[in-house]
């Protein structure tokens, strides 16, 4: 498998190695998975059951567009 380098500023790379940390996994792996989200196509698995399907508000509904305007020709 290819490795990538990157730089970044030392508070962020202090982030990244909290949040790795707080998943329990390495730096790398966390790194990978937020790129493999980012660039892969397609849909995740369950893209429609959390968006689409998440919606917690009352039924959704157009109000009235009202007449369309007429103009005078050119």
């Amino acid at each position: 498998m290819p490795q990538l380098h990157t730089y970044v500023p030392k508070p962020l790379a202090a982030r990244i190695a909290a949040r790795a940390r707080a998943r329990g996994v390495p730096v790398s792996r966390y790194l990978a998975e937020l790129i493999r989200r980012d660039v892969e196509l397609g849909w995740p698995d369950d893209f429609f059951e959390r968006v689409v399907g998440g919606w917690k508000g009352g039924r959704l509904g157009r109000p009235p567009q009202g007449r369309l305007e007429e103009r005078e020709p050119w």
